[in-house]
């Protein structure tokens, strides 16, 4: 028992560290003005804690439909699914 609760307890911890950070507003303002250019808007914005700095938008509204978007650093779409 003792064993699965420290493997849970360490599975909680990477996770957390793994956890995705708010924008600041400035970084919010960029990403809207690149979602604008591509006819899109909304969603849910964050940035990946992972080296690369990757900005995602979740659940943004396109032409009609619903995509997460990928941008890099310097704010460029670097990938678009649909939802």
């Amino acid at each position: 028992m003792k064993r699965i609760l420290m493997a849970v307890a360490a599975v909680s911890i990477s996770t957390v560290a793994l956890a995705d950070k708010p924008v600041s507003p400035a970084e919010a303002e960029k990403i809207k003005a690149t979602l604008q250019v591509w006819g899109c808007s909304g969603g849910k914005m964050e940035q990946e804690t992972e080296a690369n700095a990757i900005y995602e938008v979740d659940d943004a509204k396109c032409h009609g439909g619903q995509y997460d978007i990928k941008l890099d650093k310097d704010f460029k779409v670097i990938s678009i699914t649909s939802d």
